[in-house]
């Protein structure tokens, strides 16, 4: 009955028994996983970022909307009530770095892909009160005056293969022209190429300016596309998926 007296009277054999206990659930925690191929289970409808879509979201993180903004939609009522349905982890798979974020400034991004025009989208970067009258957000109207060539995408996607991101030999050939052709599709060469690399990417104007690409088209194409890979319907909440 007083065997556990010698834990509680010395303070080594005490730590000692902790620092145990720790590591064996350590072990029991750490160990399975090695053994796992993946720890994301895949679902239909993700695919990489398209060249355009990347370089959005490449302007996205250079200019810090993650430290206000997160991308991850816990279980709980409220948050699926206000932004739409839970993050999975698939969502997140081809992000190097993943913007989940722990603090929200200003709203969840996770779902925010289809939900406003791109008017709204290039209004609200320009000056942010102009939409949202009490709004913090710094504006950004340089975005839409900062041209894009595209001439370093191919450079951006081969580097995001090295990391895993699936993108093929023909994705990473293509690369400059599916940048132009998604911000341009009226001038592009192979537009049907395009939507077959990458299916559900909307091709258009984003930024209201045809005659050039601009980080403005960029940004809002990465956001217009937030959210809308997935079809939800499929997913009840109840679904055996890893969540984020």
């Amino acid at each position: 009955m007083n065997r556990h007296a010698i834990f509680e009277k010395n303070s080594i054999v005490l730590t000692v028994g902790i620092l145990v206990m720790v590591a064996i659930g350590g072990l029991v925690e750490l160990v399975p996983n090695f053994y796992l191929k993946s720890t994301i289970e895949k679902v239909d409808g993700m695919r990489p970022y398209t060249p355009l879509e990347l370089a959005g979201r490449n302007i996205y993180v250079r200019e810090g909307c993650y430290l206000c903004h997160s991308q991850m939609i816990r279980t709980l009522r409220d948050e699926v009530e206000r932004y739409g349905p839970y993050s999975l982890a698939a969502e997140s798979m081809y992000d190097h770095p993943f913007q989940w974020g722990s603090k929200r400034t200003g709203p969840d991004l996770a779902r925010v892909g289809g939900k406003y025009s791109d008017d709204w989208h290039v209004q609200h970067l320009v000056d942010p009160r102009s939409v949202s009258p009490a709004s913090v957000m710094p504006g950004y109207p340089f975005l839409a005056k900062a041209k894009l060539t595209g001439e370093d995408i191919v450079d951006h996607l081969k580097v995001n293969a090295l990391l895993g991101v699936p993108y093929s030999d023909e994705m990473i050939e293509a690369a400059r022209a599916d940048f132009l052709a998604q911000a341009n599709p009226d001038a592009a060469d192979d537009i049907d190429g395009f939507e077959a690399r990458y299916p559900k990417a909307v091709a258009r104007d984003f930024d209201g300016n045809p005659e050039a690409v601009t980080e403005m088209d960029a940004l809002v194409a990465y956001l217009q596309m937030l959210g809308t890979l997935v079809d939800f319907n499929l997913y009840d909440g109840k679904a055996d998926i890893n969540l984020r």
